[in-house]
């Protein structure tokens, strides 16, 4: 296998590895192990369960197994990742993703750990490349994956599969196998490496190796735009799940430049870029022309509002505990839980005392609310209509559950099942941004 040092871990440092069981990851933890024990460091070892296979929880006790042998820290999370997709609206591929990388971050952070190393490799990129640009992601997209980026370290993208199952067997390294990698129809990774690179293959032996020169070519190209575009980003506002920018600044930049400005947003935003292509972008453009919202992947929602373009998603991939006493900002809102009794002011959502945690989220699809005097239950969005509240509000408004149960929704009202029944309640305060 060619030399991969420059990108391995320091000395002394302690990295977190993404081991799905398949031989590139296997082979990715192996070189970790070895190289980190020489060195002083450490790696831990993180496997997330999808759920999706028969053989899942097969790979987990798999790579469990083989951590405990060489005392290697083992972490593991898993998800309903089809329920997810749902309610989402996302593929399962695109799911699995999503909650495999917010795991990962979480246990690292959990760690104290910096980097996350994964094991995509050559081949792993030119199908990248491929797929991008055939859904028309532009010069980032030809630029296919980031050595590193936010923390997610890629060792072995100049390392071919070839070269990994080499190393596997010298090693005498073990790995699972996922049995839907040889169905085309199970992810497009699958097709495009099954079918699509064999036929390439046939015009070209060297494909893979041209997709890749292409790759970084583009890469270079990319990023002396970038450092063009961003000198357009100055007065760019971002949090997690939201940035913004003057309508006017992006009026003034060159078209050219416009499309990766936008990149950038939601870079800064947390969102990231994948899954965005040309056409998404140049829809979001054009609201500089007029339009009220432009829905893009992921939840994100591109609007212009009191003269700023915004690109704003639905928040988090997993529901969060409002702490009393303590600020959460989610989304537009800075939300504060507090204890009430009958006299104090009051300015926000009452909930009777007690009933477990609360939570925020998203308005689930189809949740319903029976608020106090109606005649039943009625779906959110109509409630929304009712009280005038458009699309894009309804998606970014707070929704607060009380031990996993809907109990209220913020500009729409408490449940009838929580409205407080004494003396004393929990009240919750939002504070929303202009932006």
């Amino acid at each position: 296998m060619r030399d991969i040092s420059e990108w391995l871990p320091k000395a002394g440092e302690t990295v977190l590895c993404g081991v799905s069981g398949g031989a590139d990851s296997m082979v990715l933890l192996d070189i970790l192990r070895a190289w980190c024990a020489e060195r002083g460091g450490g790696v831990v070892a993180a496997h997330y369960n999808h759920h999706l296979r028969p053989t899942a929880d097969r790979d987990e006790t798999f790579v469990r197994g083989w951590c405990e042998k060489h005392n290697i820290p083992f972490a593991s999370g898993g998800g309903d990742v089809k329920t997810y997709a749902a309610c989402e609206g996302l593929s399962v591929e695109e799911a699995a993703r999503k909650l495999r990388y917010a795991f990962l971050r979480r246990e690292a952070a959990s760690r104290g750990i910096a980097r996350i190393y994964v094991a995509h490799h050559a081949d792993d990129n030119a199908e990248t490349v491929l797929w991008n640009l055939i859904r028309g992601a532009g010069l980032r997209g030809l630029s296919g994956m980031s050595r590193e980026r936010g923390g997610i370290v890629r060792p072995l993208l100049d390392v071919t599969r070839r070269e990994i199952e080499e190393y596997a067997q010298a090693h005498g390294v073990p790995h699972v196998e996922d049995e839907t990698n040889a169905d085309p129809d199970a992810a497009t990774r699958n097709l495009l490496r099954l079918e699509v690179m064999p036929l390439l293959r046939r015009l070209n032996p060297k494909a893979g190796e041209r997709l890749r020169e292409a790759a970084r070519q583009s890469a270079a190209l990319c990023a002396f735009a970038e450092n063009a575009a961003r000198r357009h980003t100055g007065r760019m506002e971002a949090r997690d799940g939201f940035a913004a920018i003057p309508a006017r600044d992006l009026r003034a930049a060159p078209p050219e430049l416009r499309p990766l400005i936008l990149l950038s947003m939601l870079d800064a935003s947390g969102v990231g870029r994948k899954d965005f292509g040309a056409a998404h972008l140049q829809a979001a453009l054009r609201l500089l022309d007029g339009g009220e919202r432009v829905d893009l992947p992921h939840g994100v929602a591109a609007s212009v509002r009191d003269g700023w373009l915004t690109l704003e998603t639905r928040q988090a991939l997993e529901e969060r505990e409002l702490v009393p006493g303590a600020t959460l900002r989610w989304g537009r809102y800075e939300l504060t839980l507090e204890d009430g009794a009958s006299g104090a002011d009051g300015g926000g959502l009452a909930l009777r005392a007690g009933g477990g945690r609360v939570t925020v989220r998203p308005i689930a699809a189809n949740a319903r609310l029976t608020l106090p005097g109606a005649n039943g239950a009625r779906t959110l969005k109509r409630l929304c209509m009712d009280n005038r509240i458009s699309l894009a509000e309804r998606d970014a408004l707070p929704a607060f559950y009380v031990g996993g149960e809907l109990a209220a929704v913020w500009k729409i009202g408490v449940d009838a099942a929580f409205v407080p029944d004494g003396a004393k309640f929990r009240l919750i305060r939002a504070r929303e941004s202009n932006l």
